[in-house]
């Protein structure tokens, strides 16, 4: 078979598809779909993932080879290289070869839940998505799960109802489970062990983190291609075409997440999805923070490493990252460093990344005993949007004072910030001693004012202290539960 180098490779119903890597390298998924392809049902809407049209499913073999599991993408964000060594379903591909509509397909007809069709595709793909993981979704689930598709036409009370009634079907009939795609799939990996060495070739998908590396240092210009979501962006409203891209979804290494006691090792390659599932029993605020950050489809993508690297000074998972003391991995060659998160940002999207260096892991702690957490987003719109700003806090009461405070926010600096000022005004207080006034001062004093099209300053300032006095205030209620 071709080289991994070279090509691209992926399973579309029941057969390998192998595109060329110079060519195609920088075309998105939608676009390869529908121009060379044919697979006209994806749709284009607003190519920045927010409306979900676009949405297909990609399938990727289990660990133990055994089976697929598939996610949710935004293939109008997703380059092609992600597709390397996966499957993928479009809308066309849930129809049965006797013409029997898939029951999701068939419970929208019979909903009502379609009306000029543009947007159904999506809808179809993202509720078939989610039934073959949750066999009887809620209602919030299936909310959820549509959180990243919107239709002007119908309101969504009968997409839902659809999505209840197709998963009153037989498993059989939902699942998209299919031996010979199964068996395609073990031949990609079996290629992908027997990968080349790294070239100078337009497209390379290591699968070992010393490849990584090694190619990292000798071509430290290439793009690394992860979750796709802010590249995907740069190709679509930049007309950004990387010369050189890598892609870290094979690298083995990258995907695992290691509990070592204190703290949680996530590899740079996590889906934030999988975040998610990690820190919702120890903290819910962040997984809530996390929830809100993106629709499914970006959710089943983006990497919390990912976030991190991209530095905008409205990310959402830095506030809490920099608030847990989050440390990043960072690999150069043979070489590895540590490095606190709060010392990673030079200026807006400003780094200290050395050529040829990249974020391997983030290392996450574990609350000690007595220690507190708390987080919140504020946005426009609920779900999917972009933050105003977001504060969280870390604090613990020793006899009904706090200390070891940590305070951060995003938005209100070029890069997002812990603010020790405010931290000051906190730490060895009781609740009650925290004034309204003082966090005002210390947010002054901290930031420099700048409106932006999300927010003016008044308003993200005032975000700013009541979020921090919310989180006080509700110290206080908890010592008065003791």
């Amino acid at each position: 078979m071709t080289s991994i180098n070279n090509s691209v490779r992926f399973v579309l119903d029941g057969a390998i598809i192998e595109a060329d890597a110079a060519q195609h390298a920088s075309a998105t998924v939608l676009d390869y779909l529908r121009e060379h392809l044919r697979r006209s049902g994806t749709k284009e809407g607003c190519a920045e993932g927010d409306c979900g049209a676009c949405v297909v499913l990609v399938g990727e073999l289990s660990v133990d080879g055994t089976a697929i599991s598939y996610a949710p993408v935004n293939s109008c964000l997703q380059l092609l290289p992600t597709l390397d060594g996966r499957s993928v379903k479009t809308v066309e591909s849930l129809q049965r070869a006797n013409g029997q509509l898939h029951p999701v397909q068939q419970a929208m007809a019979e909903s009502h839940g379609t009306q000029c069709g543009f947007c159904t595709p999506g809808i179809v793909m993202s509720v078939t998505g989610l039934l073959q993981t949750v066999a009887k979704p809620t209602r919030d689930e299936i909310k959820d799960a549509l959180s990243g598709n919107l239709c002007r036409c119908t309101g969504y009370k009968p997409i839902i109802d659809a999505a209840v009634k197709a998963s009153e079907a037989a498993p059989e009939q939902i699942r998209l489970q299919d031996a010979t795609e199964l068996a395609l799939l073990q031949q990609l990996r079996q290629a992908h062990a027997e990968d080349a060495k790294p070239q100078a070739q337009p497209f390379f998908a290591p699968t070992t983190l010393e490849a990584l590396a090694d190619y990292l240092a000798q071509h430290p210009q290439a793009t690394l291609l992860a979750g796709s979501t802010e590249i995907g962006l740069q190709v679509n409203k930049q007309f950004a075409r990387p010369q050189q891209i890598v892609y870290l979804g094979n690298v083995s290494a990258l995907r695992q997440v290691e509990d070592q006691g204190a703290s949680w090792r996530i590899g740079a390659q996590v889906c934030l999805n999988d975040v998610l599932t990690l820190v919702a029993d120890d903290y819910p605020d962040f997984a809530e923070v996390l929830r809100r950050f993106g629709s499914p489809p970006i959710r089943s993508t983006a990497t919390l490493a990912g976030n991190i690297a991209n530095g905008s000074p409205i990310g959402d998972s830095m506030p809490c990252l920099l608030a847990l003391g989050a440390t990043l991995e960072l690999r150069c060659a043979n070489s590895t460093r540590m490095l606190d998160l709060e010392q990673f940002y030079t200026g807006q999207k400003k780094n200290a990344l050395q050529s040829g260096e990249f974020i391997a892991a983030v290392h996450l702690p574990k609350l000690a005993d007595g220690q507190v957490f708390r987080a919140h987003k504020v946005s426009k719109r609920f779900d999917q949007d972009i933050s105003a700003t977001c504060c969280a806090m870390r604090y613990q009461l020793q006899d009904g004072r706090f200390a070891g405070v940590r305070l951060a926010y995003n938005g209100l600096a070029p890069s997002p910030c812990r603010a020790p000022k405010l931290e000051a005004v906190i730490n060895g207080r009781t609740p009650d001693e925290v004034s309204a006034a003082e966090l005002d001062q210390a947010v002054a004093q901290s930031f420099t004012a700048r409106d932006g099209l999300r927010a003016s300053w008044t308003y993200r300032a005032l975000l700013a202290r009541n979020l921090a006095l919310q989180f006080v205030e509700e110290a206080t209620a908890q010592e008065a539960v003791k």
